[in-house]
């Protein structure tokens, strides 16, 4: 067993949960519900453990001008047979 590895994780673990007493502590002092943001020293704080990923960003979805059409008259239609009537009156 290596006893300066021991070391290294005890205080890597110390450290979170210094962070994370610091973090209580604020929240204790702020008092009550609160709306909008959060303030940045609560944003600060890191909440995924090390090496852990972001999750990707999704990507825009492009519609042709024909694809739009089509649904575009889909909807009319859908909305015209709700109300009884004909497509474009």
């Amino acid at each position: 067993m290596d006893v300066n590895a021991l070391l290294t994780q005890l205080r890597s673990e110390r450290e979170m949960l210094e962070e994370a007493i610091l973090a209580l502590e604020r929240l204790a002092r702020g008092g009550g519900k609160r709306r909008g943001r959060p303030p940045r020293w609560m944003t600060d704080v890191k909440t995924e453990p090390e090496g852990a990923e972001a999750a990707p960003k999704r990507k825009i979805r492009v519609l042709n001008e024909e694809a739009r059409k089509r649904m575009s008259e889909a909807q009319r239609k859908r909305w015209a047979a709700k109300r009884g009537t004909e497509p474009g009156e």
